[in-house]
């Protein structure tokens, strides 16, 4: 027939240039080629801590490089028993499992948590992979307003089905906001409802020690709650896990397939994050480090006349400047000056799908990081009217 099968990517790849979505991979150097890093989510520095770094090698000493298999048959090591006990321990909950990723830590949750019978209650502006969760769980999704708790009350009180889950971000990946989690659960426990909490972007930050947004909202160890969380962050490792009721974890070992099918974490990923969770315990003041200078990001970014967060939630600093084309300037120019910031853009997706619930899409974050040894000079260097008159968000 002639026909190509890849004509219709070289244009969906066209459509996207000219809307300013292109993505492009762009290798860095160890010292992030220099630049002040305000791009990474090691909100904590611990990515280049000699403590995770010997955790990891003697990790792969001691059970080699790789797990060898899925959790259920030789791919859980002493490491990752370990592992699951201490993450459980932390953030007050019952039992807990890991994951080879947070991605997938999410998407076992809500596929294995919900399914045909079952209302689904997310959160617009939840990330990517609660979403795909939603869309192969095979249960009815309701999108709720961002941070709308009495719309969540509202979708849950006129359901059909027997059985519900909530899930919601703890702190908001690009926005970064933070959920009104008691609320949340306030609403879920009158109407018989699992609470899902992602807390990538809050553990090791949110609370007094780093706990997490649950902890800190009086959630912890409650029955009705289900945390899910990254080691990739705040633990400058890799992997993720499920935290909650022995039901949950023990439903998630018999059926959830991002489990079940998948390769166990490899043993230097799970000894760094645990050397990662004696560095955190050992100093308990690391999250309001990271807390005060994601507050102080802000107040520059104010003072600039940039529209951001009043107070971040957590180590996550948004600034909205309304069109693609303009953040990938914003980019550019931030990295002529010698820091480096993570750019959001629209993800290229049907508006009239369940994907795409935010109204608005952020293209620029900035997250900050303890990891600037020397922050405050080199940032001060930078001229905050340099974002207004090369951008021109003010005009």
């Amino acid at each position: 027939m002639g026909h190509d099968p890849l004509a219709r990517f070289r244009a969906a790849a066209a459509r996207r240039e000219a809307d300013g979505l292109r993505r492009t991979l762009r290798p860095r150097t160890g010292d992030h080629d220099g630049l002040i890093d305000l791009a990474s989510n090691d909100y904590l520095g611990l990515s280049r801590d000699p403590r995770l770094a010997e955790g990891a090698a003697a990790a792969a000493r001691a059970w080699g490089t790789g797990s060898t298999g899925s959790r259920l048959v030789t791919g859980t090591t002493g490491l990752h028993a370990e592992l699951d006990r201490r993450l459980a321990a932390f953030t007050g909950s019952a039992a807990g499992l890991v994951f080879s990723s947070g991605f997938l830590a999410n998407l076992g949750a809500v596929t294995a948590l919900a399914g045909p019978g079952t209302l689904v209650v997310s959160d617009q502006v939840n990330h990517a992979s609660i979403v795909d969760g939603c869309r192969l769980s095979r249960a009815r999704t309701a999108i709720a307003p961002h941070r709308d708790a009495a719309a969540v009350e509202r979708l849950l009180a006129g359901r059909d089905e027997e059985h519900a889950v909530v899930v919601t971000d703890a702190v908001f990946s690009v926005d970064g906001d933070l959920a009104p989690l008691r609320d949340l659960h306030r609403a879920a426990r009158a109407h018989g409802a699992l609470l899902v909490i992602d807390e990538a972007h809050a553990f090791g930050v949110v609370g007094e020690r780093g706990q997490g947004a649950a902890h800190a909202a009086g959630l912890a160890g409650e029955p009705d709650v289900v945390l899910t969380l990254t080691l990739s962050k705040s633990l400058a490792s890799q992997g993720g896990a499920v935290l909650g009721a022995p039901e949950v974890i023990d439903t998630l070992i018999d059926t959830g397939r991002a489990f079940i099918f998948d390769t166990g974490l490899n043993p230097p990923a799970a000894g760094a994050a645990l050397a990662a969770l004696d560095v955190l315990e050992g100093d308990p003041g690391l999250p309001a480090r990271a807390r005060d200078r994601a507050r102080r990001m802000a107040d520059l970014a104010a003072a600039s006349g940039l529209e951001t967060v009043v107070t971040p939630a957590a180590a996550v600093v948004p600034v909205f400047l309304g069109e693609p084309g303009a953040a990938v300037r914003a980019a550019a120019i931030c990295a002529d000056h010698g820091a480096r910031v993570g750019c959001f853009r629209p993800r290229p997706c049907r508006r009239d799908g369940p994907a795409c619930g935010s109204p608005r899409a952020p293209p620029w974050t900035r997250r900050t990081s303890p990891s600037l040894r020397t922050p405050w000079p080199p940032w001060r260097a930078l001229p905050p009217v340099v974002f207004t008159r090369n951008i021109g968000v003010n005009r």
